[in-house]
């Protein structure tokens, strides 16, 4: 094991230590089965129409629990950077187990956090939110386009569907 992979393991922990805080001194909820293409339709489709609602053109993923892309979509005229950092959300929220706004919670709290900058995979900014079925995590959801609370917005809009 290299010395970079033993950091990378050792700042990871750490990071889980730290954002596991007195809320969650639980066990992070287990992974379940990849969430289906269909639900995963559904998901975006519920976020697409929040979007669309408020006149905000939207990049959304859906990951599975890996972090492996299993829809995308982009609406028409929205920004082509949105696009691989909807994809990271999704891909953030599923390999950590917990909303991408922990970590820009963090990152706030001042410079002992700025190893999360450098922390591989974690995306640092609101819009992505695991996906929770039966307990389990299945994927995640995540959207870029608008402002930090507007991708969130999206995002829950998305979760809603699948109650």
């Amino acid at each position: 094991m290299s010395v970079k992979t033993v950091v990378r393991a050792a700042l990871a922990a750490t990071f889980v230590a730290i954002a596991s805080g007195a809320a969650a001194q639980q066990m992070p909820l287990p992974y379940g089965a990849p969430i289906s293409l269909d639900n995963a339709k559904k998901l975006a489709a519920g976020a697409a129409a929040e979007a669309r609602k408020n006149n905000w053109g939207m990049a959304i993923a859906v990951t599975d629990p890996a972090g492996t892309l299993v829809y995308f979509e982009k609406m028409d005229g929205t920004q082509t950077g949105s696009i691989n950092i909807a994809i990271g959300k999704a891909r953030s929220a599923a390999i950590f187990k917990r909303p991408t706004k922990v970590f820009q919670d963090l990152l706030a709290k001042g410079p002992d956090f700025t190893f999360l900058l450098g922390l591989e995979g974690a995306v640092v900014v609101q819009g992505g939110i695991p996906i929770v079925m039966n307990g389990q995590i299945v994927g995640a959801l995540g959207a870029s386009g608008g402002t930090g609370p507007q991708d969130v917005q999206v995002v829950e809009a998305g979760l809603a569907t699948m109650k």
